[in-house]
């Protein structure tokens, strides 16, 4: 189902996806707050239209102004544990990695997933794009389903 809301002119484009995270300090004030604060926060968007002949309305967030599109909330690759991670079962973030260059990194901190929340496992999508682990995790790259 999708919503109608406001988002910077530089991410309205179908397809873009972002983590919603609420009130900033430069919205106390903005008449158009109600348009703009109406997602939930932490969870992960994607633009699938920008409404046609929408104006372009200031904004004191987004150099370029805000833009009304809609938006559908979407689910999140992570890589977490292999032990018990089937299609359908639950499964939490290991925790925090250090290792920000390592190429799973996205996948163990992704936006829009908390550490602290079991997520049902949409699908299993194989093995994480690192060689070693370098925390001697072992994991399995997976589609959490963010809905629940």
């Amino acid at each position: 189902m999708s919503t109608v809301t406001l988002i910077g002119t530089r991410l309205a484009d179908p397809g873009t996806e972002f983590v919603y995270h609420g009130e900033a300090d430069g919205c106390a004030g903005c008449p158009y707050r109600s348009q703009c604060l109406n997602l939930t926060t932490g969870t992960r968007y994607r633009v699938t239209e920008v409404r046609e002949n929408a104006q372009t309305l200031e904004c004191a967030m987004h150099d370029e102004g805000v833009r009304a599109v809609e938006v559908e909330p979407v689910s999140a690759r992570a890589a977490v544990p292999t032990k018990g991670a089937f299609a359908g079962s639950k499964a939490r973030l290991q925790g925090p990695c250090p290792y920000i260059e390592c190429p799973s990194h996205e996948y163990c901190e992704p936006d829009g997933v908390t550490f602290d929340r079991e997520y049902r496992i949409a699908a299993i999508l194989g093995d994480p794009p690192h060689d070693v682990c370098h925390l001697e995790r072992s994991l399995e790259l997976v589609e959490l389903d963010l809905l629940e």
